[in-house]
C-alpha cells in the first residue's frame, strides 16, 4: 500500500464510529427479564432506604455481612486482599463536581454550516453539524476534530454533495454570544483541526500527561453531545494504547473509556481526576447491544500536530515516495522473493528516487531493524524529521544493497 496510507432534514451530527454486531436472542430471553427484575428490586430498595430506620438496619447488615465475609476469607485464604470496607461516595462526587467546574469553562460548543446539493434535482440547501472543542490558548485557539469541521468526513450520505464549511459558530461556557470561528488548519490523518475566535482572556484547558494514564483511573468526558451544551459524563479509563479504525479506514492509537461519548462530543475533552485534559474525544463503538465503549486521541500525541497547524496551517511530515506491498512467507516463496516490502512504484523526484531505490527492490531492514510491513517502515520514518536520513537494506537481484534516504516533506 502507499506509504501515507442526508435526507431533507438539514441537521446532522458528525461522529466517528466503529461498528459492532451481535445477536438479540439472548437479550430477549434472558437478559431483559433479568434486568427488569433487577430494576424492580432496585426501586424497592431505593424506596426503603429513604426511611431512616430501615436505612440504618440495611447499613448494619451490610457491615455485618462484610465483616463475616472478611473473617471467612481470612480463614480460607490468609493472603486474601479483598476490600470489605464500605466506602462513601462523597469523595467521588466531590471529585466529579470539582473536575466539571474546572474544565467546563475550557470547552466550547461548535456549530458548522454547510451548503448541501442534492445529486437528483441539483437543489441547494443548508445543513448544520455540531461538535465540541478545547480551548488551548487564552487568545482564542481551539483544538477539535477534523471530522467536526471538514465536510468530507462529516457525512457518509452519497446522495448529497456537501461544500466546505460556510460558517463556523462557537459558543463559550455560560455565554450566549455566538463567536465566528476561523479554520486555522486541518489534518485528516490524525483527525485533528484548529480553529480560532476573536476573543481574549479565555480559560485555556490544563493539559495532562496521557503517557501516564492508567487503566481504571477516573475519566470524565466533557462536550456537547446531541447539541446538549456543557454536558459531562463520567467513568473510568478502560484501556490505553487501544488501536482502532474509523469507518473511513484511518487507524488511531487511543485511550478507551466507558464515559459516554455521543455525536457532538467529538472534539471535546476527556479529563482526569485533576481536571487535566488527557484526550480528545473522537470515536465511539456502535452497534446492537453496544454500550459504554468510546475512544479519545491521547493529548500528548496532539501537541506537535496543533502546533504545526497553528504555525503552518498543515502538518509537515517526512516522506520517502514509494508504493509498496507486504510480502509474507507464502507470497515471497511463490514469487521467488524474500520476506519484506516489495516496491511496486517510486514517485518522480521523490526522496526514494534520488536515493536510488528501484521498483522490484524488497526492503528487508530500516535503520538496522528487520521489517516486513509498510506499517513498520512508516513507524520508523514518522519518528524522524524532514531532512533526516533513514538507511534501508534491500534485496535486489538476489544481492543485499544498503541505501541511505534523505527524507523530504510530504507533498
Amino acid at each position: 500500500m502507499e506509504e501515507n496510507n442526508f435526507n431533507e432534514n438539514k441537521n446532522f451530527e458528525p461522529s466517528k464510529t466503529v461498528k459492532a454486531t451481535g445477536g438479540t436472542g439472548f437479550g430477549k430471553t434472558v437478559l431483559l427479564p433479568f434486568l427488569c427484575g433487577a430494576l424492580g428490586a432496585t426501586i424497592v430498595v431505593g424506596t426503603c432506604i429513604t426511611v431512616p430506620g430501615i436505612k440504618d438496619n440495611i447499613i448494619k447488615q451490610l457491615v455485618t455481612v462484610n465483616n463475616t465475609n472478611s473473617s471467612e476469607n481470612s480463614t480460607n485464604n490468609s493472603t486474601s486482599d479483598i476490600n470489605t470496607t464500605l466506602i462513601s461516595l462523597t469523595g467521588y462526587s466531590e471529585t466529579a463536581i470539582g473536575v466539571a467546574k474546572k474544565v467546563q469553562p475550557s470547552i466550547v460548543a461548535i456549530t458548522v454550516e454547510y451548503s448541501v446539493n442534492s445529486i437528483f434535482n441539483r437543489t441547494s440547501s443548508t445543513a448544520t453539524a455540531k461538535g465540541s472543542g478545547i480551548i488551548i490558548s487564552e487568545d482564542g485557539y481551539i483544538l477539535t476534530n477534523n471530522h467536526v469541521i471538514n465536510s468530507s468526513s462529516s457525512s457518509n450520505n452519497h446522495f448529497y454533495e456537501i461544500s466546505s464549511a460556510n460558517k463556523i459558530t462557537v459558543k463559550l461556557y455560560n455565554d450566549d454570544t455566538e463567536y465566528e470561528g476561523e479554520i486555522i488548519g486541518t489534518d485528516k490523518q490524525t483527525d485533528l483541526a484548529v480553529i480560532k475566535i476573536k476573543k481574549e482572556g479565555l480559560t485555556a484547558a490544563e493539559l495532562g500527561n496521557s503517557d501516564s494514564v492508567q487503566v481504571g483511573e477516573f475519566a470524565m468526558a466533557v462536550g456537547s453531545p446531541l447539541g446538549l451544551d456543557n454536558s459531562v459524563t463520567a467513568g473510568i479509563v478502560s484501556a490505553v494504547n487501544r488501536e482502532v479504525s474509523d469507518d473511513e479506514g484511518n487507524k488511531y492509537k487511543t485511550i478507551q473509556t466507558d464515559a459516554a461519548i455521543n455525536s457532538g462530543n467529538s472534539g471535546g475533552a476527556l479529563v482526569n481526576s485533576k481536571g487535566q485534559v488527557i484526550g480528545v474525544n473522537t470515536l465511539k463503538l456502535s452497534g446492537t447491544g453496544v454500550e459504554g465503549v468510546g475512544f479519545a486521541i491521547p493529548i500528548n500525541s496532539t501537541k506537535s500536530i496543533y502546533e504545526q497547524l497553528i504555525e503552518y496551517s498543515k502538518v509537515k511530515r517526512p516522506y520517502i515516495g514509494i508504493t509498496g506491498r507486504d510480502l509474507d512467507e507464502s507470497l515471497a516463496k511463490a514469487n521467488n522473493l524474500v520476506v519484506g516490502i516489495y516496491i511496486i512504484s517510486i514517485e518522480d523526484f521523490s526522496a526514494a528516487e534520488k536515493a536510488g531505490l528501484k521498483p522490484g527492490d524488497v526492503i528487508i531492514e530500516a535503520d538496522g531493524k528487520k521489517i516486513t510491513k509498510m506499517d513498520e517502515l512508516n513507524e520508523i520514518k514518522n519518528k524522524k524529521q524532514i531532512g533526516d536520513t533513514i538507511t534501508v537494506k534491500v534485496k535486489r537481484a538476489g544481492k543485499d544493497k544498503t541505501i541511505t534516504i534523505t527524507l523530504q516533506e510530504q507533498p
